[in-house]
């Protein structure tokens, strides 16, 4: 053998993957919060159980999860679950602030703000001729 390091496979087996969702599900049980957003429909339709919550987490790919196989001659393969990207709260809080400031700056173009609360505005940058 000419490569030292043989890949045993990408893929979890069903032990592995027992495991991670039996952990899971532990977590699950004593309300760890839920890596992935589920609607209310969908937790009811799953009757609430935190198994088939923590298999969806494991389809989705949001676990993060890192597996240790020991291989012969000592050596150790380390999988990683794929990881999708994601947005982070940060993002999202100033996606959120930017979208709030189009829809202020818009808002009488739209005709979200009425007549007489766009006027205290003008009144307060204008340049004192009104007085």
């Amino acid at each position: 053998m000419e490569n030292k390091t043989k890949i045993t496979g990408q893929q979890f087996t069903k032990y592995e993957i027992a495991r991670v969702l039996g952990a899971r599900a532990l977590q699950i049980a004593m309300d760890a919060p839920l890596l992935l957003k589920l609607s209310d429909s969908d937790l009811k339709e799953i009757k609430f159980d935190s198994i088939k919550i923590a298999e969806k987490e494991l389809e989705a790919g949001v676990l993060p999860i890192d597996i240790h196989r020991p291989v012969p001659k000592k050596h150790k393969e380390k999988l990683h679950a794929i990881k999708e990207e994601h947005i982070s709260d940060e993002e999202i809080v100033a996606k959120e602030q930017e979208v709030e400031k189009e829809i202020v700056e818009e808002a009488p173009v739209l005709g979200l703000v009425e007549a007489d609360e766009a006027e205290p505005e003008t009144e307060t940058t204008g340049t004192g001729e009104e007085q």
